[in-house]
């Protein structure tokens, strides 16, 4: 099945019902599936290529401008409004774009786009006018419904192509996992340009037909305002997000009582966030696990199944392994490499055939270059990632070992460590930290906290504070930019 026609259909079923609420209006069945229509008229006038960037914030038209794209048969390419012009520039080339749709507003604030695609402008179509009705082409076997960038932590952003087969499985696996259906509601405040937000806050609930409220920057008080207003009942966020709202003097527990579904995804949830949410808000945040190459989702812990330190299990259908660094299988509890098989894994890297082969191993599991355990009751622990582990000393260390023991630090809001050479030891670690608003921090104190929690090789050699850690658009820290601070 294509992943559009069951969205499509929803929309063309339930004209009256209300879909979307975001910034600016409140969109009804009708007004998405016109919409999509209007899109797609506006598209086949001047592109003639397979694939169609949509550069558009969080919001009802982008579902809509995803669906035009696939109506037309054509691959859909969201594109990052966060990044450099040079990054968009290169990924609007390496997908050979003829064509983005997009909103006069986000050119002003974000600048125009670069190269010489056509640009849609959705608030100049003709909407009150009745579009050229069109039905959803059927599509081969393995046709590529999306091509998303990856966010390039480090290096060039490779082009990870999900397949029609793929979304639907992903959104399939999530639905009979959770057990979603019409009656919920979810909140999104993730960007639709990123694999978390387009799978599980887009398309998930727009092929059950729920409501989803959508917030174009995330800001605490318009958070706060659609929890209160609109109540729903799956929440999903990073946990830099959670921190922000644990931070806010306004929220309350009532805030966040209709929810039943609360996720951290994209990065480790600092224990201090896990905790204080529980105490103050007497909300569990659950963690899951997922890659833009595995569409994303793999792993989801319930609420009634949460055992902190784990993503927990792999969703249906969802094959997980642990494996040395020959490649040999590990036993439960065990660390070793994440690999991931499974009808959710992608296709491959857009024109890279050579990475693509090497992204998998000979029995077709994805090397995901998470290191992990997997304990006897099938849960699933991210350690860290392979090339982020440190070496010193001759012992492995990983980042996020010590990066706990800093949160916990009641001046830090947030803490990142890099490997600094040195002749000695291989490897020392350094830390960055983002402190507490109004906070005093002194370094050495610092040091002096970790000694209490960590080995003395775990300690880091230094402290250094910075205004903000840098971060890619969905709230991951960036580490290069780090290493690049060590740099004489």
């Amino acid at each position: 099945m294509d992943i559009a026609r069951p969205i499509l259909r929803q929309w063309l079923t339930h004209p009256l019902r209300t879909f979307v609420v975001d910034d600016l209006r409140s969109w009804k069945g009708m007004m998405l599936w016109l919409a999509s229509q209007h899109i797609a008229t506006a598209v086949s006038k001047v592109s003639t290529r397979e694939r169609v960037g949509v550069y558009l914030p969080t919001s009802g038209v982008t579902p809509a401008a995803m669906a035009a794209s696939w109506l037309l048969g054509r691959t859909v390419v969201p594109l990052n409004y966060l990044l450099s012009r040079d990054e968009l520039a290169y990924i609007i080339d390496d997908a050979e774009l003829d064509v983005v749709v997009t909103a006069g507003p986000m050119l002003k604030r974000f600048g125009d786009l670069p190269g010489d695609a056509s640009i849609i402008k959705v608030e100049e179509l003709p909407m009150k006018r009745l579009p050229r009705m069109r039905r959803i082409k059927p599509q081969p076997p393995g046709f590529t419904a999306v091509l998303l960038y990856t966010s390039g932590t480090s290096g060039r952003p490779k082009g990870v192509m999900l397949s029609n087969e793929n979304l639907v499985a992903n959104v399939s696996q999530c639905i009979r996992w959770v057990n979603f259906d019409k009656a919920d509601g979810f909140l999104g405040v993730l960007p639709q340009f990123h694999s978390f937000g387009m799978t599980v806050t887009t398309l998930l609930p727009m092929t059950i037909g729920c409501q989803v409220s959508y917030t174009a920057q995330f800001k605490v008080s318009r958070v706060l305002e659609l929890l209160r207003t609109q109540r729903p009942t799956a929440f999903m966020a990073i946990p830099s997000m959670y921190n922000a709202l644990l931070q806010a003097k306004s929220a309350t527990a009532e805030d966040f009582r209709s929810l039943r579904y609360v996720v951290s995804g994209g990065e480790p949830l600092p224990d201090a966030v896990y905790e204080g949410f529980k105490d103050r808000f007497k909300v569990t945040i659950c963690e899951g696990y997922g890659l833009t190459e595995t569409s994303p989702v793999t792993n989801w812990t319930l609420p009634e199944e949460e055992r902190r330190g784990t993503v927990g299990r792999s969703l249906e259908g969802v094959e997980e392994i642990i494996v040395d660094d020959e490649g040999n299988r590990l036993g439960p509890g065990e660390d070793g490499e994440v690999r991931i098989r499974g009808k959710n894994v992608m296709s491959g890297y857009f024109k890279l055939p050579e990475a693509t082969s090497a992204a998998f191993d000979d029995e077709g599991f994805f090397r995901t270059g998470d290191m992990g355990r997997i304990d006897e009751d099938g849960y699933l622990s991210i350690t860290g990632r392979i090339k982020e582990m440190l070496i010193i000393s001759g012992e492995n260390v990983f980042p996020r070992e010590i990066e706990e023991v800093l949160n916990q630090h009641p001046a830090i809001s947030a803490g990142a460590v890099v490997g600094q050479p040195d002749p000695a030891r291989g490897e020392v670690p350094i830390a960055f930290v983002e402190l507490v608003e109004g906070a005093q921090f002194d370094p050495k104190e610092g040091r002096s906290f970790c000694r209490k929690s960590l080995a003395p090789f775990k300690v880091p050699r230094e402290i250094r504070v910075l205004d903000e850690l840098p971060r890619n658009p969905t709230g991951k820290i960036m580490r290069r930019e780090l290493v690049r601070e060590l740099t004489p």
